[in-house]
């Protein structure tokens, strides 16, 4: 494509050249000839050096006495011919000819016009990326799947088996039709995929490909919607025509929110782009004109805004539901994508899946990606659990930020922070259990406690909930038991947001507000004004939305008394584990539990060597006396 671009830009250029060129000096061959002034002329023939001419018009061309051929324009001058005669000149006459005008002549006069021609025919094909020219906008770009090229089948998916026999039964109905005609069943027309990010809907469809024996083209649901009026439903008529030819086969439309959204949300009627394209495609869906052996598969993450027409049977006859794995469906996701490093024979695959609950497949891959990585870091030969281990910190908690510089105050407030919250999950009984607590910066925190529930979870119960938001306040209630009101930071400000989001989704969604009742409040529609996107609450007056503001805020408090009620108790374990993560930095949750419970230290960390006499230090500085680790 670049070699395209060059050629065609040096051609302009080449031709642009030519023609100023030819411009600057049209008369270039003529000034070749020996070109005399009419006064002069008339001289040389007084002096009968003019020996014959040649009149064409007001154009004389001649011969002098000794040869040389000579042209000059005339006027109209009625005694010359009589002039001429008199001296003994010969004289010959011709019409003036009407010549044709070459090709070159006629490709220099288009040129202009051609030059504008090229130039909008090359930023066409660049807005449309080349594909069928200046005329092929209403082509669709639907690519048919090359089965040889990274082919995937049903085996290398995993954690999703609901959602494959779905599937399976597509690419069996399209391998033996009559296996299901026979009791009268139909072909599916379409099958939407529908999942969170990272489930697997795209991998599902190009196994798919790889294991139906018929045509699978694909393409982006941003593929149909374009600048100009009218394109996108050119593109699904022409979509369709090319599965007629190939029929049966599969179309795959990945993203198919892009085109397929709800009409009527946007101003003026909302006759737009969009909506032609979506139209166009409901009929060719299910229409008077079907198409049989058609069969439509699209994958989106955001089901709540296509439109109904779009999902009704006939149309998309199965909503295959694409969820997160559970414990199960990891071990095997990581089964699939650990084939293809070299692992330790001791590492244990269900303790990797038991360790990464609401991981989706696509978490797993990147897992599993970044122990490979981290293992060549170390110039290791094979995967040990400690890249897992430390790969899997990566992922849920993001990278070590170790060259980022904290004073020794610094240090200790967010020891005594991530304390907290440490301190307040242990005598909750409804709180997960404890994975890792550090204060070793990663991603945008200076440090964190990390939870990881015993098993999958569905549901939560109002006990977690309260639980969860008594842990996020932990934090806040320890700054301020340790440093006063007045050194409070705004290192918390994530905890409250967490706490205030849980709250208002308590009170105003799952209805465990006893003074409101169970009833949801302020529903959200998002509505298009002006191409923003704009919320939009309902069933709430004034009064109730006070209310609702009075439950947020009493259960926000509420989890605030439990966290200061719990920390205050358990101070000195307060003092003694924001000790330990100033001496340690990261400790893990059993370490943890040995800690407060049994009062042991980890054992297999480096003895912390601190002076009695430093004042400076930031165990010191918190009155503890430094303890020898063996």
């Amino acid at each position: 494509m670049n070699f395209k671009n060059l050629a065609m830009w040096a051609i302009i250029v080449f031709l642009t050249i030519g023609l100023y060129n030819m411009f600057k000096n049209p008369q270039g061959n003529i000034s070749q000839k020996n070109n005399i002034i009419f006064s002069q002329f008339l001289s040389e023939v007084d002096n009968g050096r003019v020996v014959e001419v040649e009149i064409q018009g007001n154009n004389i061309k001649g011969i002098m006495s000794d040869g040389k051929i000579f042209t000059t324009y005339s006027p109209n001058d009625p005694n010359l011919i009589e002039k001429l005669s008199s001296k003994g000149v010969s004289i010959s006459a011709a019409p003036i000819e009407e010549k044709m005008p070459s090709l070159l002549g006629v490709l220099l006069s288009w040129f202009p016009m051609l030059l504008l021609i090229a130039v909008w025919i090359f930023f066409m094909r660049q807005m449309q990326g080349g594909k069928g020219g200046a005329m092929g906008f209403g082509r669709s770009k639907a690519k048919m799947m090359n089965e040889l090229k990274g082919k995937i089948t049903f085996n290398d998916v995993a954690g999703v088996e609901e959602a494959k026999e779905e599937v399976e039964e597509v690419v069996e109905f399209l391998k033996d039709p009559r296996k299901f005609s026979r009791l009268g069943g139909k072909i599916p027309r379409g099958c939407l995929l529908v999942g969170p990010p990272g489930t697997g809907k795209t991998l599902l469809a190009r196994a798919i490909a790889g294991e139906a024996d018929v045509p699978f083209f694909t393409i982006s649901g941003s593929d149909f919607v374009e600048m100009f009026v009218g394109v996108g439903a050119s593109r699904v008529r022409d979509m369709f025509e090319q599965g007629k030819k190939h029929s049966p086969c599969i179309i795959f439309i990945d993203e198919i929110d892009a085109v397929g959204r709800s009409r009527g949300a946007g101003l003026g009627g909302g006759n737009d782009e969009r909506e032609q394209t979506l139209n166009q495609l409901l009929v060719e869906m299910d229409g008077f004109d079907t198409n049989e052996g058609v069969i439509i598969i699209a994958a989106t993450n955001r089901p709540d805004v296509l439109d109904p027409a779009l999902l009704r049977p006939g149309r998309f006859d199965r909503q295959v539901v694409v969820s997160l794995p559970d414990i199960i469906g990891r071990e095997k996701i990581l089964k699939v994508h650990s084939k293809k490093i070299s692992m330790s024979p001791d590492i244990k695959l269900r303790t990797i899946a038991r360790g990464t609950p609401g991981f989706s497949g696509a978490d797993l891959a990147n897992l599993v990606n970044e122990s490979a990585l981290l293992a060549a870091r170390k110039n290791k030969r094979i995967v040990t659990n400690q890249e897992f281990e430390e790969a899997k910190d990566k992922v849920m908690m993001g990278a070590e930020r170790r060259s980022m510089i904290m004073t020794e105050d610094e240090k200790k407030l967010t020891a005594y922070h991530e304390a907290g919250h440490a301190i307040v999950t242990i005598n909750e009984k409804a709180a997960y259990p404890i994975h890792k607590a550090t204060i070793i910066p990663r991603g945008r925190a200076l440090g964190m406690v990390m939870q990881l529930p015993e098993k999958d979870e569905v549901s939560q119960t109002r006990e977690q909930l309260h639980a969860q938001m008594a842990i996020a306040m932990g934090g806040r209630v320890a700054e301020e038991l340790i440093f006063g009101e007045d050194k409070v930071t705004t290192g918390a400000t994530s905890d409250i947001e967490q706490a205030t989001k849980r709250a208002r989704a308590m009170v105003m969604r799952a209805g465990l507000s006893k003074e409101l009742g169970p009833v949801a409040y302020g529903e959200n529609e998002e509505e298009v004004f002006l191409g923003r996107s704009v919320a939009r609450t309902q069933n709430m007056s004034e009064e109730t939305a006070k209310k609702v503001d009075v439950e947020i805020r009493k259960f926000v408090e509420k989890g605030y008394e439990r966290a200061k009620k719990v920390l205050t108790e358990k101070i000195d374990d307060l003092h003694k584990l924001a000790k330990a993560l100033l001496t340690y930095e990261t400790l893990t949750g059993e370490e943890i539990e040995n800690l407060v419970n049994k009062n042991i230290y980890p054992d297999k960390k480096e003895e912390l060597k601190v002076e009695e006499d430093d004042q400076s230090s930031a165990l010191g500085s918190i009155g503890l006396k430094p303890k020898i680790v063996h």
